[in-house]
């Protein structure tokens, strides 16, 4: 979980109805989180308008681990990075911190896959060759 690989960050605002019985946010909340956080990096990296009736993504597998509590009171951030494109599909792993001041504590880290595709047609496409050189611009070296 090595923080300074992650150049894109998003402010979540935590919700009174994000929190359960235990005084915590529920982990369902999470993967939502990690989707307000692809959706901010699509609009500051890609920034580009797309009719998605016609084109878009579809999620194809999201995986999270747990790693500390977030409560009501915490400031929390998700950090996101695009790690691997591939012809169709690409996967971004995500850090989900609390902070205060210096202080970063990362509450739950995971990663998602997003496959490329055509609604008018019903069939998977090639990343678009923009969407590909500016997450390579903004993210430098893929690993």
């Amino acid at each position: 979980m090595d923080i300074s690989k992650f150049k894109h960050k998003s402010a979540i605002q935590i919700r009174f109805k994000d929190i359960d019985h235990m005084g915590h946010v529920n982990n369902a909340n999470h993967i939502t989180y990690f989707e307000l956080a692809r959706i901010h990096y699509f609009r500051d990296v890609i920034n580009e308008v797309v009719n998605w009736n016609e084109q878009g993504v579809i999620l194809a597998k999201t995986e999270i681990n747990y790693h500390r509590p977030i409560l009501l009171s915490d400031n929390v951030f998700v950090y996101s990075r695009v790690s691997k494109m591939g012809n169709k599909s690409y996967e971004v792993e995500y850090l989900i911190t609390v902070e205060n001041g210096d202080e970063v504590v990362v509450c739950a880290s995971g990663m998602s896959v997003q496959v490329c595709y055509n609604y008018l047609n019903n069939s998977t496409v090639a990343i678009p060759e923009t969407w590909r050189e500016k997450v390579q611009q903004f993210e430098v070296a893929l690993d």
